[in-house]
């Protein structure tokens, strides 16, 4: 690692070549994800072993786990460096292959229009979905992260019911695609009471309901698989959606209900 042995650092040092802030430090000792060394003299200080505590919790935050979902992992399977630097090389070698094939079309699209060729709307599709948008995970991938989940929290009989209702699997894909889209997009001006974040959440909530029928269990339930995806750390980087898109989501919708707008057009 770039530390050197048997120094240590004070809170704004570590702080200042971690990126962070001190604050976020004394929230990782609050949670108990670190425990800087007291000096002689009482101050806090961070040395290797700290500093590798605080890598883990970084490098699993980047994968957007919440703080108490790592604190979990790094007491159990994840509690080495290790093990975190593991996982943390398989989500790296994913990204890299994106951006490798990424940089390789940009440069053929550069070149081409350089020598004075138009670009096909083939091109332009394939360089829009290869460079603009996160590659999704196929479908076999994302069966093999929600069915162990919805098979824990749901009856045989009420996933029986809900492969019945017959909607269009595609469409729904599509539209959740557009409804993320939006969310992430209001969620960085950060107003989730806003009249554009109130009328997300309506229709956000109209696409739940076309999976729960209207029930609060099911609803319960759907959110319980979602939390258990998210807080897998495998699971998590493959996953549309993240516990902050959840919370500016959530926060929206108890907005709409306060407001009783549920089902105003």
């Amino acid at each position: 690692m770039f530390i050197v042995k048997d120094r240590h650092l004070s809170p704004a040092e570590a702080a200042r070549r971690l990126g962070v802030s001190p604050k976020a430090l004394r929230l990782y000792e609050a949670r108990g994800l670190v425990a800087p060394v007291r000096s002689a003299t009482g101050w806090r200080t961070y040395g290797p072993a700290e500093m590798a505590r605080l890598h883990q919790v970084l490098a699993l935050k980047g994968l957007s786990l919440p703080l108490a979902r790592i604190a979990e992992l790094m007491q159990g399977r994840l509690g080495t460096l290790a093990k975190v630097l593991a996982l943390q090389e398989q989500a790296l070698a994913r990204e890299s292959s994106r951006v490798g094939r990424a940089l390789q079309l940009v440069r053929a699209a550069r070149a081409k229009v350089e020598a004075g060729d138009d670009l096909s709307i083939d091109d332009l599709t394939t360089l829009t979905q290869e460079t603009t948008m996160t590659t999704k995970p196929s479908q076999d991938e994302m069966k093999a992260i929600f069915d162990p989940l919805i098979e824990k929290h749901f009856t045989p009989e009420e996933i029986k019911d809900r492969a019945s209702i017959g909607y269009d699997q595609h469409q729904v894909a599509a539209e959740w695609d557009t409804l993320i889209s939006e969310a992430k997009a209001l969620m960085a001006k950060g107003d989730p009471a806003s009249p554009a974040a109130l009328d997300l959440a309506r229709r956000w909530k109209a696409q739940v309901e076309k999976f729960t029928q209207g029930s609060p269990q099911a609803d319960a339930k759907v959110r319980a698989v979602w939390n258990d995806a998210m807080s897998d750390p495998q699971a998590a980087p493959k996953l549309p959606l993240n516990p902050e898109i959840f919370a500016f989501m959530g926060a929206a919708v108890a907005k709409l209900k306060e407001l009783g707008q549920e089902n105003s057009e």
